[in-house]
């Protein structure tokens, strides 16, 4: 198992109640897997640095989660099939020892 940290930037023209549903989605692609989710956390809209894909701002949302490489590879397939994010990074732990 990895300790990994991602953070994604959804839309920022999406309901409440579809961030929350992505946000589901999100987890359940970590968790369906084998993989256990230590903190999640959506951080709330935000200024991007620069405009992505015609837009200003975005929903930021952390996850610290641990799970095996395969389940991480899964994780990252849901990520760029799915138009409402717009950003993703996912940091391994060097520091965990895989």
């Amino acid at each position: 198992m990895r300790k990994c940290d991602l953070m994604y930037i959804i839309r920022p023209d999406l309901e409440e109640a579809q961030v929350e549903a992505l946000s589901e989605k999100v987890k359940s692609a970590i968790t369906d897997n084998g993989g256990k989710i230590q903190n999640h956390e959506i951080m709330g809209k935000r200024r991007l640095a620069y405009e992505i894909e015609k837009f200003r701002d975005g929903i930021y949302v952390l996850v610290n989660f641990s799970a095996p490489t395969e389940s991480i590879d899964a994780l990252e397939h849901v990520i760029r099939i799915n138009d409402e994010i717009i950003r993703h990074l996912i940091i391994h732990d060097v520091a965990s020892g895989a």
